[in-house]
């Protein structure tokens, strides 16, 4: 059953139950709801690169940090549409462009991203955007274009929030979210550990997407890559047995979700990733970079895939399910 009415206590005995448990506990669960040899692959690009005004602690794109990311204007469509085509002949079949802006404007640039994402839809691939907050409006236009998905991170939790951002609030991330599920967009939302948070702040914001009136169709787990020039530089790694605890909580208490194991994936050995495969995780961003963080080679995935016998999850299955078991019922 799916639950919204978490409490943070339960989702705290979750996250702190003895490390097998929980994997035993979160792989049960994520048989009932999904293949366990099926993972959705995505490919996420970066459509216009640098020069954000927001100071997040940990993003190399913040121009107020000395990072080696040059700024770059936002991409021609045909660039992107030809982007996009590579990465579904590799085996992607959700597609995600970001932009490095605060907010989305409504002016040219927003235009464009328009036509990229009737571009991609038109592909057949799932069509993802992250490019900051969002209006009622915008969300709309974006449905209306094609979007599948809409992307925005709460990062960590409220509490642990001012020691990263400043420049926009919790509360604003919940609106772009709401904004797009008004919309009837995806949601695709999740965080970032190895921050300095505590394990509280994890469990915190665990809680915040397991308790929202519906739960994000996708929750991306990402482990910081420390950037040289960001306040974050020095942040130690993450240890694989954090991003299970992180995974399999998410898994047991968002059953239905898709799980991503994202940024950081490129420094966990094969039997890293099975372990997380194995606690719930059911998706991956494939491809060099994300934005601008490294990832893992095509060729790196392709024998991941096969050693551990996984098969790519092909597009739009919620929605041909849905369709399935709408044809189903008697009329």
């Amino acid at each position: 059953m799916l639950r919204t009415d978490w409490t943070r206590a339960e989702i705290a005995d979750i996250y702190n139950s003895p490390v097998l448990d929980l994997m035993y506990r979160a792989a049960t669960v994520h048989r009932q709801h999904h293949d366990p040899q099926e993972v959705q692959v995505c490919t996420l690009l970066s459509v216009k690169t640098g020069g954000c005004p927001e100071d997040c602690a940990y993003c190399p794109q913040a121009a107020r940090y000395h990072t080696d990311v040059k700024v770059q204007k936002l991409m021609e469509v045909d660039d992107v549409l030809t982007a996009a085509q590579r990465a579904k002949d590799t085996g992607s079949t959700r597609f995600c462009m970001g932009a490095a802006w605060r907010e989305v404007r409504d002016n040219r640039d927003f235009d464009k991203v328009l036509d990229m994402v009737q571009g991609v839809n038109e592909m057949g691939l799932e069509v993802c955007c992250t490019l900051g907050m969002l209006t009622e409006q915008q969300a709309q236009k974006l449905k209306d274009a094609g979007l599948y998905a809409y992307n925005h991170n709460l990062d960590t939790s409220e509490e642990f929030y001012g020691d990263i951002i400043s420049t926009r609030t919790y509360d604003d991330r919940l609106d772009t979210l709401g904004h797009a599920r008004k919309a009837g967009i995806s949601v695709c939302s999740g965080g970032i550990i190895g921050m300095g948070e505590s394990d509280t702040d994890r469990i915190g914001m665990l809680h915040t997407l397991a308790t929202l009136p519906q739960h994000p169709e996708s929750v991306p787990v990402n482990a910081l890559v420390p950037v040289e020039g960001t306040p974050l530089e020095d942040q130690p790694r993450v240890s694989v047995w954090e991003m299970i605890r992180m995974i399999a909580t998410a898994r047991i208490s968002m059953p239905k979700a898709m799980v991503r194991l994202s940024a950081g994936r490129v420094r966990m050995t094969t039997e890293e990733q099975a372990l997380c495969f194995l606690a719930g995780a059911n998706s991956i961003f494939a491809g060099d970079k994300l934005l601008t963080t490294p990832n893992p080679s095509e060729d790196t995935d392709a024998q991941l895939f096969q050693m551990l016998n996984i098969r790519p999850r092909k597009a739009f299955k919620d929605a041909a399910q849905a369709t399935v078991m709408f044809d189903q019922i008697p009329l």
